[in-house]
């Protein structure tokens, strides 16, 4: 081998526990973020599926009689 490629070979094993932990980290935070973006993904279809479900419901509307409550509060002034 030449001098030239002993070096390099010198300087990648001298540097091989840094560039480990480097590959590591990176593969970490692209799991993380890859995590992060499908979950995020998968809630807004579940949101989007939810509102379209409560739209499609009939709303229905309950009257309420309030004129004996305001009664009772108006003699209690």
């Amino acid at each position: 081998m030449s001098q030239q490629k002993v070096d390099q070979y010198k300087k990648e094993k001298y540097n091989r526990k840094k560039q480990l932990q480097k590959d590591k980290r990176n593969r970490l935070i692209y799991k993380i973020t890859g995590t992060v973006i499908a979950a995020a993904i998968v809630g807004w279809i579940g949101f989007s599926v939810y509102s379209r479900v409560q739209e499609s419901k009939p709303v229905s509307y309950t009257e309420v009689n309030m004129d004996a409550v305001n009664d009772y509060m108006n003699t209690l002034d």
